[in-house]
């Protein structure tokens, strides 16, 4: 017997847009914490990752989703109709349960940096944890934030991302029904 899928927004027009507006202010304003939304979560999702996808992937987005997330398939395929893809290296979303090698993700070229591989990525808080300095464009001073559930090697791996600028992975963090972005064009260190 099939469990049943949870529904995806409540509104889904209304919160597909507040979403939105909340994923582009998070990319313009990197390491701002913004409530993604009332999206009803699959197992193994928050509502913010859920609200995440429900907003930017659709029909025609090849979708990577971390093997330990099996469980939200279903509903993923049912709200979003993505396209499943096996091949993480090439996927332009990746929906993450935690945060994969960033040097073998797709990081775009050149000539069409836009092509690069946007990682939406389950973390354990946006308020607390280990504590990394933001710098860069979207940022008068440098902004200091707190995220418990990224990997020990972080900023080094963030480091190599960063050098590849205009090219380079786009993170959207998640936690609870918050969200946060680090473009690829921030520079982060500890803090």
């Amino acid at each position: 017997m099939n469990t049943p899928l949870s529904a995806g927004f409540a509104d889904p027009v209304t919160d597909s847009q507040h979403c939105f507006r909340a994923v582009l202010e998070a990319m313009s304003r990197p390491g701002t914490a913004l409530r993604a939304g009332a999206a009803h979560p699959p197992p193994g999702l928050s509502r913010a990752a859920a609200a995440v996808l429900l907003s930017l992937v659709d029909h025609e987005t090849q979708l990577w989703l971390d093997p330990a997330g099996e469980a939200a398939w279903d509903w993923i395929a049912f709200h979003c109709g993505a396209p499943r893809t096996a091949d993480l290296a090439g996927a332009p979303f990746a929906m993450a349960l935690r945060l994969p090698n960033l040097s073998g993700l797709n990081p775009g070229t050149h000539e069409m940096p836009e092509t690069s591989t946007t990682v939406i990525a389950e973390v354990a808080s946006l308020s607390a944890g280990h504590r990394y300095r933001l710098s860069g464009p979207g940022l008068r001073v440098p902004k200091v934030i707190a995220v418990d559930g990224l990997p020990d090697d972080f900023v080094e791996s963030w480091r190599r991302n960063h050098a590849l600028y205009p090219c380079g992975v786009d993170l959207i963090l998640c936690a609870g029904d918050m969200l946060t972005a680090l473009p690829r064009s921030v520079a982060i260190e500890e803090a």
